[in-house]
C-alpha cells in the first residue's frame, strides 16, 4: 500500500512538472497612465531552454476580468501544451470595448492591446515577435476587440478569432456602457459607425488576415455574426465562419475555444 501510495505522488508530480505555467503580471499603459493585470501561461516546454513560442491573445467580455479564460476554462492551459503556444490574457477594464474611447481619454485600450501589451510580452518573454506568429481572440465584447484590432494592426496581428462576438454594436445603443464610451449614437448609429468591426471589413485586403469566426444559434448576436459574414464573404474576404447550437454563455465559449486555438495552430504552421 505505501509503495502504491509513493508511486502516485511520483505520477502526480511528473504530471505537475508537465503543466503549463501561469503568471499573473502587471502591465503598464503609458497612454492611461496606470497598469492593469494580465494572465500569461506559458506551455509546460517554455522553461526548458530557450526556444521561442508564437503567442495567442484572449480578450474577455464585458463584466469579465483578466482571469477569466483562465478560471472559466482551466482546461485552456492544457492546449498551451497541446499547442505549444503562448496564451496571454490581457483585462479590458469591464466595459473598454477595446477601442480608444473618443469621449473618455482613460479609455485607450485599442493603443494598449495592439501595441502597449505586445510590446512588453515580446520584451519579457520568448516570444516570435512577427505577425505570422501572433493571433487574438475574444468572447463577445472581446470578439469585437479582436476583429477590431487585428483589422487595424495587421503589423501586429496576422490571425483573428471572435467568439459570440458583438460585431456590430448599433443595434444595441443601451447596453454595455457603449454610450459611455463612443457618446450618443446618433440616428441608426452614424456616430458609432467607424467603431463596428463591420466598417472595418472595407480596410481588409484579401489574403492579409487569417479569420475565423463562430457563434451559437439561440444567442443574441448572431444577426450581427451573420451580417459580418455575408458582408466578408461579398468583399472576397476568405474566413472560416461557424453557427452551432449554443447560447451566451461559458458552455459555448469553453467549447468554442479549442477550435479557435486549433485554426491559430494551424496558421502558426
Amino acid at each position: 500500500m505505501k509503495l502504491f501510495a509513493r508511486l502516485l505522488i511520483l505520477i502526480c508530480c511528473a504530471q505537475a512538472v508537465k503543466a503549463a505555467d501561469v503568471d499573473t503580471v502587471g502591465i503598464y499603459s503609458p497612454k492611461m497612465h496606470r497598469s492593469y493585470k494580465c494572465v500569461v501561461i506559458t506551455p509546460s516546454t517554455y522553461k526548458n531552454g530557450t526556444r521561442r513560442y508564437p503567442v495567442v491573445y484572449l480578450l474577455h467580455g464585458a463584466g469579465g476580468n483578466y482571469a477569466n479564460w483562465v478560471t472559466k476554462v482551466p482546461a485552456i492551459k492544457e492546449l498551451a501544451d497541446t499547442y505549444q503556444c503562448m496564451l496571454v490574457c490581457p483585462d479590458g477594464a469591464v466595459t473598454s470595448w477595446y477601442f480608444d474611447s473618443p469621449v473618455d481619454s482613460s479609455m485607450r485600450f485599442e493603443s494598449y492591446v495592439s501595441t502597449e501589451i505586445p510590446a512588453y510580452i515580446d520584451q519579457h518573454y520568448q516570444t516570435m515577435p512577427e505577425p505570422h506568429y501572433r493571433a487574438i481572440a475574444g468572447l463577445s465584447m472581446g470578439g469585437h476587440g479582436a476583429l477590431f484590432i487585428a483589422i487595424r494592426h495587421p503589423e501586429v496581428f496576422g490571425a483573428a478569432g471572435s467568439i459570440s462576438g458583438g460585431v456590430d454594436l448599433r443595434p444595441f445603443p443601451k447596453n454595455w456602457d457603449i454610450a459611455k464610451r463612443l457618446g450618443p449614437p446618433g440616428a441608426a448609429g452614424a456616430n458609432w459607425t467607424d467603431y463596428t468591426v463591420i466598417k472595418q471589413v472595407e480596410k481588409l485586403k484579401p489574403g492579409a488576415l487569417a479569420i475565423i469566426i463562430d457563434c451559437g444559434v439561440k444567442d443574441f448576436f448572431i444577426d450581427v455574426n451573420r451580417e459580418l459574414h455575408k458582408k466578408l464573404l461579398l468583399a472576397g474576404i476568405d474566413h472560416d465562419y461557424t453557427e452551432r447550437p449554443g447560447e451566451h454563455n461559458w458552455d459555448y465559449w469553453s467549447n468554442s475555444i479549442q477550435y479557435q486555438l486549433l485554426f491559430f495552430h494551424r496558421f502558426f504552421q
